[in-house]
């Protein structure tokens, strides 16, 4: 009886082990990809993006609840931590917020008050990267700028 116990418990832990190993081999692309809803939360709503060279897109989403905009920075294809960022700033109050650091997924949040004023706000992964100024309002022309180092 002892023998046979010992046998299903190894058994038990080999098929555990094998079935933990394989999950961890799965390939980085099979990671579930996120949304700027989930760097930032529910209530933001996306109001603008840019896309980061074929690497990923920098989100700029807005929650009307709170007047604050939210930046993130996804990529296409997680995997590999890499250089990424998401930043945001807003001229007339010299507010600003940014997150840069190696991330496998995204970067983000970064949070700024923003009802009624112009927005510049921007991201990179690797060395891709995306600005946009005087986004999202009336009394200037946006601005983009994509470029690499």
């Amino acid at each position: 009886m002892l023998v046979n116990r010992s046998v299903l418990v190894a058994s038990a832990l080999a098929a555990l082990s094998l079935g933990t190993m394989t999950a961890l081999a799965a390939p980085a692309s099979a990671a579930p990809n996120t949304t700027p809803q989930r760097v930032c939360g529910s209530g933001y709503k996306t109001v603008n993006s840019a896309p980061v060279g074929s690497l990923g897109t920098t989100y700029l989403t807005y929650n009307s609840a709170n007047g604050k905009n939210c930046v993130a920075t996804i990529r296409n294809n997680p995997g590999t931590a890499l250089d990424m960022s998401a930043w945001i700033y807003v001229p007339d109050t010299e507010q600003g917020d940014d997150d840069y650091g190696l991330y496998s997924s995204y970067a983000g949040p970064t949070y700024v008050y923003g009802k009624g004023y112009c927005v510049s706000w921007g991201g990179n992964i690797d060395n891709v990267y995306v600005q946009v100024n005087n986004s999202n309002c009336s009394a200037l022309k946006e601005q983009r700028v994509t470029f690499t180092r």
